[in-house]
C-alpha cells in the first residue's frame, strides 16, 4: 500500500499545540473569509485538552465558527466521560466562549435510536473546514472501534448517513460517531497524536492490513487513494 502521510514531528508538546493551533486558526479564517463561517470538529480523550486550552486563546472571529464533535458516547453531557464536557470545559472558553457548539447527545436512550435527531442537528456543517482526529492503541479512530457493532455501517461509503450509533466491544459506552463518508468530506483531516507508543500505533498502521483491524487504516487508505497527504501530528 503507498501511504501518504505528512509528519510533523516536535521535540515539545507545547511546540506541537502552538503550531496547530495556529493552523487551524489559519483554515478557519479561509473558511469565515470564503463562505461567512466555517467549522471545526473535534475528538475527546486526554490528548486534545491542551490544544484546545490554546484555541481558547487565540484570536479568532470565534462568533462565526461553529465547532461539533467526531464522537461522543453516549452520557448525559455532565457526565465525566463526556466529549461535551471536555470541549465546554477546555475549549469554549476565554475568546472562544463566542463559538457555537453542537454536540451529539440526544435525549434518545440509545445512539442508534439518536441517529436521525443527531444528523439533523448535524447536517448544516458538513462538511467540516477542519476535522481533528485521534487514534487509539488499538487503532480506532473517532469511534470506529475493532470488531464494533455496525462498524460496516459506519464505513460504507454509499450509506448517505452522517452519524451512526455504535456500540465498541473493547470499550465502555455506547457511541456516536461520524461516519468515514462524512470524515472524509472535510476539508482538511489532521491527526493529532502523542507518545512514542502511539508513533509505533501508526507506523503499524501504515503497513498492509485489514482495515478492520485497525480503523485508522480506512482513513489512510482513501486519502492514499486520492493522493491527498494527511497531515499527522505528533509529538512525545
Amino acid at each position: 500500500m503507498t501511504t501518504v502521510i505528512d509528519l510533523h514531528s516536535f521535540a515539545e508538546r507545547d511546540l506541537l499545540v502552538d503550531a496547530l493551533a495556529a493552523l487551524i486558526a489559519t483554515e478557519l479564517t479561509r473558511g469565515v473569509n470564503s463562505n461567512g463561517r466555517a467549522t471545526l470538529a473535534v475528538s475527546g480523550g486526554s490528548t486534545p485538552v491542551d490544544l484546545f486550552i490554546r484555541l481558547a486563546n487565540v484570536d479568532l472571529a470565534w462568533p462565526k465558527v461553529d465547532i461539533c464533535l467526531v464522537d461522543e458516547r453516549w452520557v448525559d453531557p455532565d457526565d465525566p466521560a463526556s466529549n461535551e464536557r471536555l470541549v465546554k470545559t477546555h475549549l469554549l472558553q476565554n475568546k472562544a466562549a463566542a463559538a457555537h457548539f453542537t454536540g451529539m447527545k440526544t435525549l434518545a436512550k440509545t445512539a442508534s435510536e439518536g441517529e436521525a435527531e443527531c444528523a439533523r442537528r448535524l447536517h448544516r456543517y458538513q462538511p467540516c473546514d477542519v476535522l481533528i482526529l485521534g487514534m487509539g492503541d488499538d487503532g480506532h479512530t473517532a469511534s470506529l472501534f475493532p470488531k464494533a457493532q455496525k462498524l460496516a455501517q459506519a464505513v460504507d461509503m454509499q450509506s448517505g448517513k452522517i452519524c451512526v450509533g455504535i456500540a465498541p466491544s473493547t470499550a465502555p459506552h455506547e457511541r456516536m460517531t461520524l461516519t468515514l463518508p462524512a470524515i472524509l468530506a472535510a476539508k482538511q483531516i489532521i491527526l493529532h497524536i502523542t507518545g512514542q507508543n502511539k508513533k509505533e500505533v501508526l507506523n503499524q498502521a501504515l503497513t498492509d492490513g485489514a482495515p478492520e483491524e485497525m480503523p485508522i487504516r480506512f482513513i489512510i487508505n482513501h486519502l492514499s487513494e486520492q493522493k491527498k497527504p494527511l497531515p499527522v501530528f505528533w509529538a512525545k
